[in-house]
């Protein structure tokens, strides 16, 4: 069992961890006013923020995923923009443009893109020029508009929806592009003691600004926890326990695990990468300067969701991701 202890262990004060898990508590709060249920979900694109990463979200319709993204943005006092994805938009609708007067001359009009939040509806219903624009800006947080390349805002964070009901006019992400998220989350139907919440408040038919949610979270706080993420101490033994976890995805045999048959493609390198930094996260919101197994736990699903690629036996037996997580969290052993 990997070693922790509660005192000196990190180089981040213990107070400045408090303050910032007593943030993300008012957070979760505030999200409550607008959103019913969802806890694991608001969780998870608390921890993307904190990362730096980008979240993409799956799930039915109406399951208040842009209510979501809307309500994570006024929280944070961050500025947001919603891109609704259509099958005729172009690279530039996301990027922007290069224009011309006569009595101006040249001049740059920015899209949507420049903010500090990008909710991205329907991410796979645009072709792939329109992808490829979006998922380099959040690769590169930079962004080339004609013969000039501008930065991003701080922070830059993409909250991505993807339709996994409807094949008509939809153009699937390529495994490569789908690497780039930090997290992929599934949301499901409330059951049935928050539904009947929704009937009770009603959301639907209230405008957003009506249920009074408030910035407690200022966008400079939030890149100030972005540096900070890195201090959180992780000991060696949880590190090769990291390394373990994205092997098993690759060699099912050495690590015994029955499901590996059915994965063509294991986790990728930046996969050790989201769930060594993802578990930073994870210990910062819990309000320790450490990091535990169960920190890495906790996100290993959100980062092997979109990152482990099954073949046509495991497609056609219609195995879940989530089930091939949950067998390599119980075989493989922390060192």
């Amino acid at each position: 069992m990997a070693k922790t202890k509660e005192k000196g262990e990190g180089h981040l004060d213990k107070k400045i961890v408090q303050k910032y898990a007593e943030k993300f508590s008012k957070v979760r709060d505030g999200m409550k006013k607008a959103v019913i249920g969802q806890g694991e979900a608001v969780d998870s694109i608390l921890k993307g923020m904190l990362t730096n990463g980008h979240v993409l979200i799956e799930g039915y319709p109406g399951v208040a995923k842009t209510l979501i993204m809307m309500s994570m943005a006024t929280l944070t006092g961050c500025k947001y923009k919603r891109i609704q994805f259509t099958p005729d938009m172009l690279p530039s609708d996301i990027t922007g443009i290069t224009s011309y007067k006569p009595d101006k001359g040249f001049y740059t009009i920015k899209g949507p893109v420049f903010t500090n939040f990008v909710l991205a509806d329907e991410i796979n219903r645009a072709p792939a020029k329109v992808q490829s624009a979006l998922l380099e800006a959040m690769q590169e947080k930079k962004v080339t508009i004609g013969t000039s390349t501008y930065d991003l805002e701080e922070p830059f964070i993409v909250l991505a929806t993807q339709n996994n009901i409807e094949s008509l006019g939809v153009y699937p992400l390529p495994a490569a592009q789908l690497d780039r998220f930090m997290f992929k989350i599934n949301m499901g139907y409330p059951d049935e003691d928050d539904e009947r919440e929704v009937l009770r408040h009603n959301i639907t038919s209230a405008t957003f600004d009506s249920l009074g949610i408030k910035p407690v979270i200022s966008p400079k706080e939030i890149t100030e926890m972005q540096k900070d993420i890195h201090k959180i101490y992780c000991t060696e033994d949880i590190e090769a326990y990291i390394v373990s976890l994205v092997n098993a995805t690759r060699d099912h045999k050495k690590a015994g695990i029955e499901l590996g048959k059915y994965v063509e493609y294991g986790g990728s390198p930046r996969a050790s990468i989201s769930l060594y930094i993802g578990a930073k996260a994870n210990a910062i919101i819990k309000g320790r300067t450490f990091v535990t197994p169960q920190d890495v736990k906790d996100v290993a699903h959100d980062v092997f969701r979109h990152r482990v690629i099954f073949n046509y036996e495991g497609q056609a037996e219609q195995v879940k991701v989530d089930d091939l997580v949950k067998e390599i969290l119980e075989k493989v052993s922390v060192p």
